[in-house]
């Protein structure tokens, strides 16, 4: 993943995620830790993205509601700091809506549906035909999201790579038809290490699966976690050679262990015999227990003062509304839609 060099117009880069749960470890490997550094470089904006969510959540509404504050929470308690990132929340902003309505004059619906990403998360879901048209218009939504804000940076997943190219797309069939180049074609920036497995070894870590472990877990919830982290089936006994592929142990300890070095002959220990998953469970322990005992005490000194919360996503969501503002004025004016 490679960021552009530090100029005296910073690269803009929109993040975020949908409000329906406890941020995890997926969330911090993946993108919350690359967060805190990219707010002191580059103009950050990131998105509460509850309008979103509810594409495929409307059955339980409050669920999305409640997240928003505890997604912020755990915004703030990993280090993002609202001085130099802008929270917002994506439903406060009227023109991220208005800008998808447009966009969706420029995308078929055969090419929302070819689009691989959303034809994944339709199988995964189970919708087969029965697909909301929220849900499968979300890519104009993101590209809305993105371009409200002439975004050129988004990090994201391998998995959303389609979203971003479906994204560019639209912007460059926008400004052929405004003969100007109003919007921004933007770049994936794709983490080195990608999408954790959950602790039962299933391809992804997820809150309807049940297998995460939260920033804010206690230091018994993760006890309790790290004893159910799979490792390997085969290493039956101490004395039999270990594997590190597919073991979920080492795929964390190979994220989050400082201390790389002694990792690495742990591993080699483990692969010719002689170490058990105890004493590399050990160790993911006291790993996580480090890396997390700060961000839940920040988290819970936070908690205690919601108001202060709701004021930084208010005063976010300002400044940001302010620039996607300024953007849909120019996307309806190059579509002849300004009369006063």
């Amino acid at each position: 993943m490679s960021l552009p060099a530090k100029s005296t117009s910073p690269a803009v880069i929109l993040t975020g995620d949908r409000p329906t749960g406890p941020l995890h470890l997926g969330h911090y490997v993946g993108s919350l830790r690359n967060r805190v550094t990219y707010q002191h470089d580059y103009k950050q904006y990131i998105m509460l993205a509850d309008s979103q969510a509810l594409t495929d959540n409307m059955d339980d509404t409050g669920k999305v509601h409640r997240n928003v504050v505890e997604v912020a929470l755990d915004y703030l308690a990993v280090g993002i700091d609202p001085a130099k990132s802008t929270i917002l929340i994506q439903s406060q902003i009227p023109e991220l809506a208005e800008l998808t309505f447009y966009y969706l004059n420029l995308v078929t619906v055969a090419r929302l549906e070819r689009n691989p990403t959303v034809k994944a998360e339709i199988v995964l879901r189970g919708f087969e035909r029965d697909i909301p048209a929220g849900f499968l218009t979300y890519p104009a939504s993101q590209a809305a999201d993105i371009t409200a804000f002439k975004a050129a940076l988004v990090p994201v997943g391998e998995d959303q790579i389609p979203m971003i190219e479906q994204t560019n797309e639209i912007v460059r069939r926008f400004n052929r038809l405004a003969n100007q180049d109003i919007l921004v074609e933007c770049k994936a920036l794709v983490p080195e290490i990608g999408r954790l497995p959950g602790i039962d070894g299933k391809a992804k870590m997820s809150k309807s699966l049940g297998n995460t472990i939260n920033l804010g877990a206690s230091a018994a919830e993760i006890t309790a976690a790290v004893k159910k982290v799979y490792t390997d089936p085969l290493h039956l006994r101490v004395e039999d050679p270990g594997h590190l592929e597919g073991n979920v142990a080492f795929i964390y300890l190979d994220a989050f262990d400082p201390d790389q070095a002694a990792l690495a002959e742990m591993k080699a220990h483990y692969v010719r015999g002689g170490l058990g998953d105890s004493i590399v469970k050990k160790r993911l322990e006291l790993v996580l227990q480090e890396m997390l005992a700060p961000i839940r005490a920040r988290r819970e000194e936070l908690a205690k003062d919601r108001g202060y919360i709701m004021q930084i996503l208010k005063d976010g969501t300002a400044a940001a509304r302010e620039v996607a503002a300024r953007t849909a004025d120019e996307v309806k004016a190059a579509l002849g839609l300004s009369y006063f």
